[in-house]
């Protein structure tokens, strides 16, 4: 977890990163795979600096990369 705090989120394996719009669907979603962990994201200061998000049909929102500076500690 503290390489997250310290290099961001990458897609890895995937094409995205993925973002739920709210706490109860990153819990939600978060949980099928084990104990959930959700993390705040700045978005706005992400989007205000010029980064893209893509909305997928099931409203999860998509980025290429969180840096790190948009994760609060």
């Amino acid at each position: 977890m503290n390489s997250i705090f310290e290099m961001g989120i990458h897609s890895a394996k995937r094409q995205y990163v993925h973002l739920s719009p709210d706490e109860e669907t990153a819990l939600k979603v978060g949980s099928r795979h084990g104990k959930a962990i959700v993390l705040k994201i700045n978005t706005r200061q992400m989007f205000k600096e010029g980064l893209k998000f893509f909305k997928a049909d099931n409203g999860v929102w998509l980025t290429n990369h969180i840096l790190s500076k948009y994760i609060p500690f």
